[in-house]
């Protein structure tokens, strides 16, 4: 099997102009086939913002009302995402925007109301990789926004680290495939502020009781969730760094 490295950017990374272009820059270094999935929440807040929309989350995660499902596909599938298809242009690397509705790429239905009501957020139920592999073996760079569809012409608005982790699993029935999640931080952090307490290697017991302590939360909850599940389901290798250890594979790996 092919190695295939998939990048999910997010956080400051992708908001600030000197972060997203360190991070290219090492994305151009890795050898093989790639992939780039990207967040874009804090961009999609402040569009909010200058519209007059409150932002309002819950353990992470955004709440999307109707007018806030046309922010964010706005920002998501439009904004950020050419940026990003635009800048990997400028280094050489033919790449394509998508979201989870090209291509019939990502199916997903609403989640459903229980204890809170997520608006038109997404929960994935299918992911068809094949038109994505004709592209990967063209050595063309697929940059997948964070929004899904529910095959009736809804769109969904989905966790960017899901969609990462949907991938990664779907496709590493068809290639070697390693999942970088990585943002400003050096990995998991014990303590958020002390970039040295980083936790090198985490396995999925540690995570419980770093979660039920409250050492882990907000969004880095979805995000080890996602990586778990997709390690369990045969992804070779899972790793949470910044932009500069994506060359060194230093960070936190999921074990």
């Amino acid at each position: 099997m092919d190695r295939l490295t998939i990048i999910k950017v997010g956080g400051k990374v992708v908001e600030q102009p000197d972060a997203l272009d360190a991070l290219l820059n090492q994305f151009k270094k890795i050898s093989g086939h790639k992939l780039l999935v990207h967040g874009g929440g804090k961009t999609a807040t402040v569009v909010a913002e200058k519209l007059g929309l409150e932002t309002k989350m819950v353990d992470g995660r955004r709440i999307t009302d109707s007018e806030m499902l046309e922010v964010v596909t706005m920002v998501y599938g439009g904004l950020v995402n050419k940026k990003i298809v635009a800048a990997l242009q400028a280094r050489g690397m033919n790449a394509v925007g998508l979201t989870g509705a090209d291509f019939n790429l990502i199916k997903a239905h609403k989640r459903p109301v229980t204890d809170i009501d997520y608006g038109f957020v997404g929960d994935v139920d299918d992911v068809n990789v094949s038109e994505l592999c004709l592209l990967i073996e063209e050595n063309v760079v697929p940059v997948i926004a964070p929004l899904t569809h529910d095959t009736k012409g809804q769109l969904l608005n989905t966790n960017a680290d899901t969609i990462a982790s949907e991938l990664a699993t779907e496709l590493s029935n068809f290639y070697k495939v390693f999942l970088f999640f990585c943002f400003e931080k050096r990995g998991v952090l014990l303590n958020p502020d002390d970039e040295a307490s980083v936790v090198y290697d985490l396995n999925l017991s540690q995570f419980n009781e770093y979660k039920a302590e409250g050492v882990i939360s907000a969004g880095m909850i979805p995000k080890l969730e996602n990586g778990f599940r997709a390690k369990m389901k045969g992804v070779q290798e899972i790793l949470i760094t910044n932009p500069e250890n994506i060359s060194t594979g230093r960070g936190t790996r999921l074990v």
